[in-house]
């Protein structure tokens, strides 16, 4: 089934969205681009910024992606945590010390040290509301020498490192802190400096010859935020932007497929069965309907193919979890749902939700259920999933939340006190495996419980994975090493350039 012509994009669309950006890139060449050695990058975004570039909001990963802000640690593809303004550290119970690297320079010239990585740590601690990485964790930073700093937290945590990954948590000049609100222009230590923010409409980088890393290949990098995805394909087609985020489904078909990536985003569409009460607080009926859906037309009609069926809740942006996982033994057979009636809710924010709904209701029907479908705006109608109001819900979710690991996730859904427990779920063996994966040590070990932990919900049918998604990315032709990261924290590298 392939989406109704009205996706496509006309001709005249085209052209004025290419007239629009346009404008918007106008003088970019111009800014400071007198570097022979390469051009400066233009970057089309999805989301302007929502708080000012602050790296205590979701803007971080911005700073992130623009190589402009860094952390202590960063992730390595398996989620494991690696050296980045940290070279190492070590834990004693609930303390861990972070060895800070010697020879880094703020882009205001200042010196990064153990006091400017605490202040920056305190920050956020103690900022109202918390970056997400910090709920339910009191952490304390403290300098023991000029180039040592401890974390302490309340209660012994394993993912201290992999936490202080978060770009949320990134470490910045003095500067950036005076007054009420967190400015990081001219404040990073990343191989490009941030030396001016046009509200929300753009953002323009330097390349900082000063960087402790080397020197960037691209002299700089010239964002425009255009949240029209028709534009941004546009902008792709007619030469406008070099890089361009998260190009809608409907247009990947009619751009050159030489210029887009699609990248396994850590994010599965979900169908949740409340199994506190309704039709699906029977085993027999929640089996019925994950035997019911055809996940694969999912993939084929809703995203045209450009999603990959779920094999479990955690999909391919976690290569891991497919090598370790093994067959599920389901706690209950199919019955017959004989003219059921359910509710299934989901949001219009997201373009494919409601048309995956039409197509999960045409499903269930075929095999018995009678099915109505509520679909509102999200910030209508999340107070009444999380009330169990729907007898199912459809989501979208994030399974690798900011400190690149699943188990956070999969507890806060599936465990009988999970905070964003849709389904009503509550199973004392399923809060053991997701306790074991909370409590065990990073690494192999702890991957193999996030997976137990995973077959153990699964086995109830507490929820059915249907598909994993994708974002489709392009990079023009002249585009050399730009980075495809599924967590969304990479975007212009110090090894990105454009010929």
């Amino acid at each position: 089934m392939r989406l109704p012509a009205r996706h496509l994009l006309p001709v005249t669309a085209v052209t004025a969205a290419s007239a629009l950006l346009t404008g918007c890139f106008a003088g970019a060449e111009s800014s400071t681009d007198t570097e022979a050695d390469g051009k400066r990058i233009r970057v089309a975004m999805m989301l302007p910024p929502r708080s000012g570039l602050s790296p205590l909001s979701d803007d971080a990963f911005k700073l992130s992606r623009w190589s402009t802000a860094e952390t202590l640690v960063k992730l390595g593809a398996d989620g494991d945590a690696q050296p980045s303004l940290a070279t190492e550290w070590q834990q004693s119970g609930r303390t861990w010390t972070f060895e800070i690297r010697d020879g880094v320079t703020f882009h205001d010239g200042t010196k990064l040290d153990a006091e400017a990585v605490v202040r920056s740590l305190t920050k956020a601690a103690t900022a109202s509301p918390k970056p997400r990485i910090l709920d339910g964790v009191d952490l304390t930073a403290k300098a023991e020498d000029a180039d040592t700093v401890t974390v302490t937290t309340a209660t012994e945590d394993p993912l201290v490192p992999q936490r202080l990954s978060s770009p949320q948590l990134s470490v910045l000049a003095a500067k950036a802190y005076r007054g009420k609100t967190v400015n990081p222009v001219g404040a990073g230590t990343g191989p490009f400096e941030l030396t001016k923010v046009g509200g929300t409409a753009s953002a323009t980088l330097d390349r900082y010859d000063a960087y402790w890393g080397g020197k960037a290949k691209a002299p700089g990098i010239d964002v425009t935020f255009v949240p029209d995805g028709t534009a941004r394909a546009a902008a792709l087609r007619s030469g406008e932007a070099d890089i361009v985020e998260a190009i809608p489904v409907s247009q990947a078909a009619v751009l050159d497929q030489k210029l887009i990536t699609e990248v396994p985003m850590p994010r599965t569409n979900t169908l949740y069965l409340n199994n506190g009460k309704g039709a699906f607080e029977d085993a027999s009926l929640r089996a019925a309907a994950r035997e019911a859906i055809d996940a694969e037309a999912i993939v084929k009609g809703v995203y045209e193919g450009r999603a990959d069926v779920a094999e479990g809740l955690l999909g391919p942006a976690l290569p891991w979890a497919a090598e370790l996982r093994g067959p599920v033994t389901r706690a209950a057979k199919a019955g017959e749902p004989n003219g059921e009636a359910i509710t299934i809710g989901t949001y219009s924010d997201r373009a494919e939700m409601p048309e995956v709904a039409a197509t999960l209701q045409q499903q269930l029907q075929k095999a018995g259920f009678k099915v109505k479908l509520d679909v509102r705006e999200y910030t209508n109608i999340e107070a009444d999933a999380l009330a169990g109001k729907f007898d199912a819900f459809i989501l979208s979710r994030a399974t690798v939340l900011d400190s690149g690991d699943p188990a956070a996730y999969l507890y806060s859904d599936f465990a009988s006190n999970g905070t964003f427990n849709l389904s009503q779920f509550a199973d004392k063996k399923v809060d053991g495996a997701l306790r074991k994966a909370s409590d065990t040590e990073v690494g192999d070990a702890r991957r193999k419980a996030v997976i137990a932990a995973e077959a153990a919900v699964l086995a109830q049918d507490a929820a059915v994975p249907m598909l994993h998604e994708r974002v489709i990315q392009g990079d023009a032709e002249g585009v050399v090493k730009a980075a495809h990261d599924p967590r969304e924290r990479e975007l212009v590298t110090i090894d990105t350039y454009v010929r």
